[in-house]
């Protein structure tokens, strides 16, 4: 048996990590744990935790390519985050300059959802808990 736990974390890649940092710490409520600059890759890593718990490293490296999304890739296709209220959490982004796609009800589930994107594209969704 492999013996998977749990996610440990979700490794982002940032065209520009302050303004990156600023958009999952600031807006989102993320906390910055640590960071540390590696010279030698020119690279900036930033751990990010949601509520304590350890859950995003965020990259930069210089001049990353371009992620594709429209129209949707093989791959990642997005992070979920669970809130307790969608309509309130697409206020707080749109207040800050965030836009938020109409809320949407999950067929399957009943569940209130939306998607929204981080600052280089990736799409993000907020899902009601």
């Amino acid at each position: 048996m492999l013996g998977i736990k749990q996610i440990h974390h979700i490794a982002i890649i940032a065209s520009d990590y302050a303004r990156s940092k600023a958009f999952y710490c600031d807006i989102l409520g993320f906390t910055l744990q640590q960071e540390s600059y590696r010279e030698a890759r020119d690279s900036w890593k930033g751990d990010l935790a949601l509520n304590g718990q350890y859950i995003i490293e965020l990259f930069s490296f210089p001049a990353p390519p371009v992620r594709i999304s429209h129209p949707e890739a093989c791959g990642l296709r997005h992070l979920a985050f669970a809130v307790e209220d969608v309509d309130a959490a697409c206020r707080h982004l749109q207040q800050q300059g965030v836009a938020c796609e109409p809320v949407r009800v999950d067929p399957l589930t009943g569940r209130r959802f939306t998607f929204f994107h981080d600052p280089d594209n990736l799409p993000l969704e907020l899902y009601q808990a």
